[in-house]
């Protein structure tokens, strides 16, 4: 039988004009047809491009040169010019890394410009939603950082931008493509150990204001304006540019960073991929209110715990009728060790392989948008609920907090002129 004139379409020809696989079918290309091609030319790779070239931007690209039969880094974006250059430098693996990368300060400029099939977004969190949208609407599959937003509002129209688009989004909670906590977390998901009544987090704090810095000089090669995006054109500061983390007009703080991870497994565990809290009391005073410890309710009567400063980085430690279990990154601990056979795959995590390979086959990656949003919408409240010193009722379907105005107004944050987000 002779090949159909739609096979010979290159690889990267149909990943770019097909949209979801219900469109394959109606097309009458099914992926079998399409995968059952002659292995892609170098010219068919995808071609990626990166918006973000910090420290993260450093473990993203050696994920992708991992992965260079079939993606290419082919352009950078950042608002200051130098940190592209220390990240080819960075890459030693690839001593030519970054000599063919084209490079720019302005990323829609670079989707403008650039023939991209997909984007990895590891910007700051208040920048991520809006490029993110943006590549949805230009055709791109999409890479995103943890937390996913800056706000719950916004995070509810990049789910819509996703769907509206037909495009994969894969969030950069990595976890959920490690075995290791795949396994623990299906034990949990599973009943292995009974019902689960109690859950401890660790206590991560909020974000503080950003004030009482002193105007310095912007270094040359950094487009400041740009850098602060949606938020308020402040005057430079080096802490504002190096340790952007710490201050709430470019983040929810740690709750919202190594939080999301911890949070991430509580709901992988649990099972609780389209479920929020229904409550988030304040529990435990402290002298910064960033750091109030505080306590989620779930439906079912599980209570998530943030009270103290120890405990699994990146997971939790979860109380049931027959036992506890610790999940961390990476590994876990049993009590009794009796309940859960040893773990026995590969130690193995290619999160940016999942997405790559979602973006063939047109599946759900193991991060997907609904999930993203979601761990970073609870994480938000954590910090709203901090704020105000008042329990937060959670109205999940509509997401709004219930019977409280002054805290409902926390839940949006006013962006700037210029940097509106698209409609869908």
């Amino acid at each position: 039988m002779n090949p159909s004139p739609q096979n010979n379409l290159s690889r990267r020809t149909v990943l770019k004009s097909i949209g979801a696989t219900t469109t394959l079918a109606a097309s009458g290309l099914s992926p079998s047809m399409i995968y059952a091609a002659p292995s892609a030319s170098a010219n068919d790779k995808l071609r990626v491009g990166l918006i973000g070239a910090g420290g993260r931007a450093k473990w993203l690209t050696r994920a992708l040169s991992r992965e260079s039969h079939r993606a290419e880094l082919v352009a950078v974006c950042d608002c200051y010019l130098p940190q592209i250059d220390a990240l080819a430098a960075d890459n030693k693996n690839d001593p030519k890394a970054g000599a063919s990368w084209k490079r720019y300060q302005n990323y829609e400029q670079m989707f403008d410009q650039e023939d991209l099939d997909a984007v990895v977004i590891a910007t700051p969190d208040h920048v991520r939603v809006r490029a993110a949208m943006i590549a949805c609407a230009k055709g791109l599959d999409v890479y995103a950082e943890k937390p996913l937003s800056f706000n719950i509002p916004e995070g509810r129209a990049l789910v819509k931008a996703v769907r509206e688009h037909k495009r994969i989004l894969q969030v950069g909670t990595q976890q959920r493509s490690t075995a290791n906590n795949q396994y623990s977390c299906k034990f949990v998901r599973e009943g292995g150990l009974g019902k689960v009544h109690t859950i401890h987090v660790m206590n991560y704090s909020g974000s503080r204001a950003a004030t009482g810095l002193e105007k310095q000089a912007v270094p040359e090669g950094m487009d400041w304006n740009r850098f602060c995006d949606q938020a308020p054109l402040l005057d430079y500061n080096e802490q504002l540019h190096r340790r952007w983390r710490n201050f709430d007009v470019f983040t929810g703080g740690p709750i919202c960073d190594r939080g999301a991870h911890a949070l991430d497994m509580v709901h992988l565990a649990m099972g609780w991929e389209s479920i929020a809290p229904t409550r988030i009391e304040p529990t435990t005073d402290a002298k910064d209110v960033r750091e109030r410890g505080v306590r989620l309710h779930y439906p079912e009567g599980t209570v998530v715990r943030l009270e103290s400063n120890s405990g699994p980085a990146f997971g939790g430690i979860f109380i049931g009728e027959k036992g506890k279990m610790e999940i961390n990154r990476g590994r876990f601990a049993c009590n009794p060790t009796t309940l859960l056979a040893p773990f026995e795959g590969e130690e193995s995590e290619n999160h940016v392989g999942n997405w790559l390979d979602c973006i063939e086959s047109r599946e759900e990656p193991n991060a997907p948008v609904e999930v993203g949003h979601l761990i970073t919408s609870v994480a938000h409240l954590i910090n709203i609920c901090r704020i105000t010193g008042r329990t937060i009722n959670w109205d999940a379907n509509q997401e709004q907090i219930i019977g409280d105005d002054a805290a409902n107004a926390l839940l949006n944050k006013e962006r700037r002129p210029g940097y509106s987000l698209p409609n869908v």
